[in-house]
């Protein structure tokens, strides 16, 4: 006589299967939703979504003056995984890795550190269109605009506690060009990602005793795509293309353990080439 049960997951209480759901990830809830409804009502309640949701959310969210106002955990979720939300007096920008829920910043290129950025001859600050609209409110709304320079600078900055834990993440310079830009197809950039003390100084050590050191290469080609040949080295990098319409180089990875007491510092520059026409919008630190 066969003595195998066969168990019935529909048959078990709601709160039963939502917690089972909430064990797996975002994608497996949202298929296992189709399977019937009593299960669908499971996957999509707050009691799953709560837990693919950061600890930290609500706090980073009162923050925000153009949070999502979502009823539903699930909602939320949903909007934070597709539109990010100005957190600090848009300082920074915040949303979610759509596949695991994870924390993805930008920060706003006002709170980079931008070589001469106060001084108009060399940078200019300029608002971009339609920022004031519905579709864009959650927008930076203010640009640094690259007029003609020397020495190109742009660092940045982010405490590591703000990640999430047990996550390998990549910082990226986000940017695009005027029509009339130039200078950057032959001037390689030097890019960095590192861990640093909390609070430290910029100027210790310095940019320039750095690449004396030996410790930063130029290896990032920012120009546009169309304009990069063909036969550029293999160990040089190039930027991608966003969804957005923007550039996007990477400047490196880091691995958050979670726990860290320290700051993680983003750097692109290159300090003999002039060159002009480039637009920064932020850099992105996301997994």
């Amino acid at each position: 006589m066969d003595m195998t049960q066969h168990l019935d997951f529909q048959a078990l209480p709601e709160g039963c299967i939502a917690n089972v759901i909430s064990l797996t990830s975002p994608p497996d809830a949202c298929r296992l939703s189709v399977l019937s409804r009593v299960i669908k009502l499971a996957a999509e309640s707050d009691a799953v979504w709560d837990k693919f949701l950061p600890p930290e959310t609500h706090e980073i969210l009162s923050h925000s003056a153009t949070a999502s106002a979502a009823k539903f955990k699930k909602e939320l979720y949903m909007s934070l995984s597709h539109t990010p939300v100005l957190i600090d007096d848009a300082a920074m920008s915040f949303s979610l890795e759509k596949w695991t829920g994870k924390k993805c910043y930008m920060i706003a290129a006002k709170c980079l550190r931008i070589a001469w950025g106060d001084t108009p001859q060399y940078w200019q600050w300029k608002t971009l269109p339609n920022t004031s609209s519905k579709v864009n409110m959650n927008s930076f709304d203010e640009v640094a605009e690259l007029q003609w320079l020397g020495w190109f600078e742009i660092r940045g900055r982010i405490s590591t506690r703000m990640l999430s834990p047990s996550t390998l993440y990549k910082a990226y310079l986000v940017y695009k060009f005027t029509e009339g830009a130039w200078g950057f197809e032959n001037n390689p950039m030097v890019v960095a990602v590192s861990a640093r003390a909390y609070g430290f100084d910029y100027e210790c050590p310095t940019l320039s005793e750095m690449l004396e050191g030996g410790e930063l290469k130029h290896t990032a080609i920012l120009a546009h795509p169309e304009r990069i040949s063909n036969n550029e080295a293999h160990d040089q990098k190039f930027p991608s293309k966003r969804t957005d319409g923007w550039l996007e180089m990477k400047l490196g990875d880091f691995f958050c353990q979670g726990g860290e007491e320290g700051e993680l510092e983003m750097i692109c520059c290159e300090l003999i080439g002039s060159k002009s026409g480039i637009i920064v919008q932020g850099i992105e630190i996301r997994p």
